[in-house]
């Protein structure tokens, strides 16, 4: 990833629809959910939510396929990791203890959840 994709990965999630759209694409992967479903979830007329798709689509934030008549969006969750690696890939200089309480941050987010 370069500096153009990342700035482009970043300006479409800073919006709050586009941002919470994206949010929930992430909780439901990896089935995604139908372009109908997010605009109801999040309450957006169904003409808005698309052009908002349309610019995480672009900034290759979410994949679309076509299933029956369903439009599935998923969150490509790839560009975020690269768009997070290119962001910290020199913060640590050589010194992988400046990283680390960020490494420490994201790791319980990222742990599998059992049943109890």
């Amino acid at each position: 990833m370069d500096t153009s994709n990342t700035i482009e990965a970043f300006a479409a999630l800073a919006q709050p629809t586009r941002l919470d759209a994206f949010r929930l694409l992430v909780a439901h992967e990896p089935e995604g959910l139908a372009a109908g479903d997010v605009a109801r979830q999040l309450s957006v007329p169904h003409n808005t939510m698309s052009a908002h798709l349309s610019v995480l689509s672009r900034a290759g934030l979410v994949r679309s396929a076509r299933r029956s008549r369903s439009i599935i969006y998923r969150a490509d969750l790839e560009t975020v990791h690269q768009a997070i690696r290119f962001l910290v890939q020199d913060c640590c200089g050589g010194r992988a203890e400046l990283c680390q309480p960020l490494i420490d941050d994201l790791a319980p987010c990222c742990t599998p959840k059992t049943d109890a």
